[in-house]
């Protein structure tokens, strides 16, 4: 294995400076109880407008986890977990969250000898216990049971809503994107689930619901969602002026950071340095040889390091499905003066609510717009409902698109799975399969 590489990776500097918006959010979270606002834990989909115009402070169990991850400090909270009862095959998201969980209430922290005081104080007192919960999943059944599964570990005590979320099949007569019966009558469905969500949030916080300031959070989220998506779409020419792991890195602002104007100023920071780059022909990946599609949820613990890998060997990662098909990707659905029906369309959006024949419109539709060459499958050791399409996908683009494909094997918050000798053996293969096929034309 190489333990160093040179950086020929050329990331986005706006994106290093939006590290400091996401640092602000959470040391405005991990102040809440002084300021006296009251905390909801939720996993699953973007809820967070909801929480802003209801004046809730809001924890998104994935995003602390990633976080963590990202920082490598997730591994206290995961031997929590663990020392709890949590085996290592259960979604690290999770598992890490749920450890989190544990040290917050002191459940087993104390006896295990496992974590250490500096560990528990900063991981479990920083984030606040939460006054309730709220569950917002599909297609992910560990997802369906985290918020149940926290309510244990804080004793049965925190209230609890759980979003009744249908499965997108595609399978009706008349079913496509974003039309059909089902995607009518599913919009129809959410729309209500966030009625009675607003309903349990006014109860909690015992005040009415601010329906104007929901619409003023959700006019900043479209315009965010607009010019993140005109940057990526910038990224079509060659060589692409940014990559995957840049738009990456821009998941916390667009995911779960409050929407206000400063979200806005710095996606249009971004936009206009990729327009910038564009213009002067600077690129992502300074010697670009290879384009690749990346399918499957980050890897926390390694965005730098896969960022160099890949630029070590001139592979530029343009886009993947993690990015470019979540994360308020249609902002056309989004409309301030009606806003439930455009949080409830994207919630349905989300890739893991969708059939396979909706995942593979979409991959061979960014393959072709982003001229790609390769698909990377990230088979996310502990993510089952983002890896239960991927070998059918990975037999469409070499069938139907002519594509050269590969596996490698990760995880999203645990770095015991990921092993680099594996993913340079198979990056190697792949993009030698890329050649081939380019002497063969």
């Amino acid at each position: 294995m190489v333990d160093t590489l040179e950086n020929k990776s050329n990331r986005l500097r706006t994106t290093g400076r939006g590290g400091e918006l996401v640092g602000a959010y959470w040391d405005d979270l991990f102040s809440a109880r002084e300021r006296g606002a009251q905390v909801v834990w939720y996993n699953g989909h973007a809820l967070n407008p909801l929480f802003q115009a209801a004046g809730i402070s809001w924890c998104h169990g994935e995003a602390f986890s990633a976080r963590l991850a990202a920082q490598h400090l997730e591994a206290p909270a995961q031997l929590a977990g663990e020392e709890y009862g949590y085996v290592n095959e259960l979604c690290s998201y999770s598992r890490t969250h749920l450890g989190c969980a544990v040290l917050t209430s002191g459940t087993g922290a104390e006896e295990s000898g496992i974590v250490g005081t500096v560990d528990r104080r900063e991981l479990a007192s920083r984030l606040p216990q939460p006054d309730f919960f709220v569950n917002g999943y599909q297609g992910c059944s560990t997802g369906q049971q985290w918020d149940q599964m926290s309510y244990r570990v804080l004793g049965k005590k925190v209230p609890i809503f759980t979003l009744s979320l249908p499965f997108m099949f595609g399978s009706k007569p008349d079913a496509g994107y974003l039309v059909g019966q089902e995607w009518e009558e599913a919009t129809t469905f959410v729309v209500d689930q966030l009625r009675k969500l607003i309903d349990f949030l006014e109860a909690q916080t015992g005040r009415p619901f601010d329906h104007d300031r929901l619409g003023e959070v959700m006019t900043y989220i479209k315009a965010a969602s607009e010019l993140r998506r005109e940057g990526m779409e910038l990224c079509r020419t060659s060589p692409a002026p940014a990559t995957y792991w840049d738009w990456v890195a821009s998941i916390a602002h667009i995911n779960f950071m409050p929407a206000e104007e400063r979200l806005v100023d710095y996606f249009r920071d971004v936009r206009d340095e990729v327009a910038d780059r564009l213009a002067r022909g600077e690129a992502g990946v300074a010697n670009e040889r290879y384009r690749l599609y990346f399918d499957g949820i980050m890897n926390w613990n390694k965005l730098g390091w896969l960022a160099r890998k890949f630029a070590d060997v001139d592979a530029s990662v343009i886009c993947g499905r993690y990015t470019h098909q979540n994360f308020w990707q249609e902002p056309q659905l989004i409309d301030p003066a009606d806003p439930l029906r455009g949080l409830a369309q994207h919630y349905l959006l989300c890739s893991n609510s969708q059939g396979f024949k909706t995942l593979k419109r979409a991959m061979l539709s960014d393959c072709e717009d982003y001229a790609i060459d390769g698909v990377l499958f990230h088979a996310s050791r502990t993510c089952r409902a983002y890896t239960n399409h991927q070998h059918l996908l990975a037999r469409v683009a070499e069938d139907q698109a002519g594509l050269s494909t590969a596996f490698f094997e990760g995880d999203i918050a645990d770095e015991a799975f990921y092993n680099d000798e594996i993913l340079e053996t198979r990056l190697a293969a792949l993009l030698e399969t890329i050649d081939a096929r380019r002497a063969r034309v």
